[in-house]
C-alpha cells in the first residue's frame, strides 16, 4: 500500500513537472521564480529597430538618458481591453513622469506571475504588434532627433524578425527587485523602397559630424559603452547578440 501511494506520488509530480515544463518551453530560464514567488520583479516589453552598414549601428540620443544613445525603439502598450488580464497577473504599473508612456507595457510583478506574464505576451492578444510598436515608435523618435521629413517613409516600411531576447532577471544596484526584459530586435525589410531610401538616409545621418542626435557605433564601442564624447546605452549590445554586456544607466529625473 505505501508502494502504491508513493509510485502515485512520484507519478504525479512528473506529471506536474513534464506538463510545467512543455507549457513554458519558450521561457525556461524563467522557470526559476516559480520557487521565488515573492520576489519582486520589474518588467518591461520592448522593439528594437537595427539598422547598420557593415561594422556601423545607427543610434539614436535617449531623451531620458541626456548625452546617452541607443538603438531607435520603444516600449510596447498594452490595450485598454487587457486591464482585466494584467490585474489577475498583479501586474503593477510603473509610475509615468509623461503621456507618452501611458499603456507602456513596464512595471512590477511578483515572481511567481512571471511565467503567467510570459505567456502572455506570446500570445499577443490585448497588446500592440512589435511591428505596430517599432513604427509608431521610429515615427515618433524621427521627430525627437528633428527629421520629421523622413516619418512619410517610416510609416510605409515592413520590419524582419531578427532576435528575441528575455534579459535577466538581473539584480538592480540600490533597488529591492530584480530587472526582466522582453526584447525583439528587427530589420528594415528592404523590398521596399521607401526602407532603402530611410536606411540610405539613417546611415548618412548618423555619419554626419554635424548631427548631434544621430550617431553611429561600431561593435567594440557598444561593447565599451562609449562612441567617442558619446554614452552607448547597454541594450545597443542585442543588435549583434543576445546578451547585454554592462548594466542599465538610470534615466534623469
Amino acid at each position: 500500500m505505501v508502494e502504491k501511494i508513493i509510485g502515485g506520488l512520484i507519478l504525479a509530480l512528473l506529471t506536474y513537472t513534464g506538463r510545467t515544463l512543455w507549457q513554458n518551453r519558450q521561457h525556461l530560464k524563467l522557470l526559476k521564480l516559480l520557487l521565488m514567488p515573492w520576489l519582486r520583479v520589474r518588467v518591461s516589453v520592448a522593439v528594437l529597430l537595427r539598422v547598420h552598414e557593415e561594422d556601423h549601428f545607427v543610434l539614436f540620443t535617449s531623451p531620458t538618458r541626456p548625452g546617452a544613445f541607443g538603438p531607435p525603439g520603444g516600449v510596447v502598450k498594452y490595450r485598454e481591453t487587457a486591464r482585466s488580464a494584467l490585474e489577475k497577473l498583479s501586474f503593477e504599473p510603473e509610475q509615468r513622469n509623461r503621456s507618452v508612456m501611458r499603456l507602456d507595457l513596464r512595471g512590477f510583478l511578483p515572481g511567481g506571475r512571471v511565467l503567467g506574464f510570459a505567456r502572455w505576451l506570446q500570445r499577443e492578444d490585448g497588446r500592440e504588434p512589435a511591428t505596430e510598436c517599432l513604427r509608431r515608435e521610429l515615427v515618433e523618435e524621427l521627430g525627437e532627433v528633428g527629421h520629421e521629413e523622413l516619418v512619410g517613409l517610416a510609416g510605409n516600411v515592413a520590419f524582419q524578425h531578427v532576435r528575441r531576447v528575455i534579459d535577466g532577471p538581473l539584480k538592480v544596484a540600490g533597488e529591492n527587485y530584480r530587472q526582466l526584459r522582453f526584447v525583439e530586435v528587427f530589420d528594415l525589410v528592404p523590398d521596399r523602397p521607401e526602407a532603402a531610401e530611410l536606411r540610405a538616409a539613417l546611415l548618412a545621418l548618423a555619419d554626419e559630424a554635424a548631427d548631434t542626435l544621430v550617431i553611429s557605433a561600431t561593435r567594440r564601442e557598444i561593447a565599451l559603452g562609449r562612441a567617442g564624447k558619446h554614452v552607448v546605452l547597454p541594450q545597443s549590445a542585442f543588435l549583434v547578440g543576445d546578451r547585454r554586456l554592462r548594466e542599465d544607466i538610470h534615466p534623469a529625473g
